[in-house]
């Protein structure tokens, strides 16, 4: 028999949200984004990207939340690994940075799950796919030409 892991939710009303400065884009469009991402692939090879589901219970439903980009786009927490970095650390790094309080006294304990999906992105193009294609030999990134892998997280 195959047990399933249990996902605690928790009410929105459990946690405390303020403000951060706003972090602006590196690009001014998508074109300009893949451009760059060809341009970090040229020198650094394959990047890989982590991001976190976050979820919270409100009004007797589960809710996933996100980072709203702008007026018109939102994307779940996470970003870029450095190169050599883990996977989990990385993930926990780049969720103290952008949901973390600034004060270094307030570190949050961030409890990383299971990996819930992988994502890869075998050309410098917008699509993504939840597998890597079978003609594809080198992808580019683990995400950004290359894979994006998401956790389950919460916050204790």
């Amino acid at each position: 028999m195959v047990t399933s892991p249990v996902v605690n939710t928790y009410p929105l009303s459990s946690y405390t949200f303020g403000t951060k400065e706003p972090k602006l884009e590196k690009d001014t469009s998508v074109a300009d984004r893949l451009a760059r991402m060809k341009v970090n692939y040229m020198k650094e090879g394959m990047r890989t990207s982590v991001e976190a589901i976050l979820l919270v219970q409100e009004h007797k439903h589960p809710h996933i939340l996100l980072l709203q980009i702008g007026n018109t786009f939102c994307k779940l927490p996470g970003g870029r690994l450095k190169p050599g970095e883990n996977e989990i650390e990385g993930l926990k790094r780049k969720l103290t940075s952008k949901l973390g309080a600034n004060s270094p006294s307030l570190q949050p304990d961030w409890q990383i799950g299971e990996c819930v999906a992988i994502w890869w992105r075998p050309n410098f193009e917008t699509v993504m796919y939840p597998y890597c294609p079978p003609h594809i030999t080198k992808p580019k990134v683990l995400d950004d030409p290359g894979m994006q892998k998401t956790f389950h997280c919460s916050l204790v």
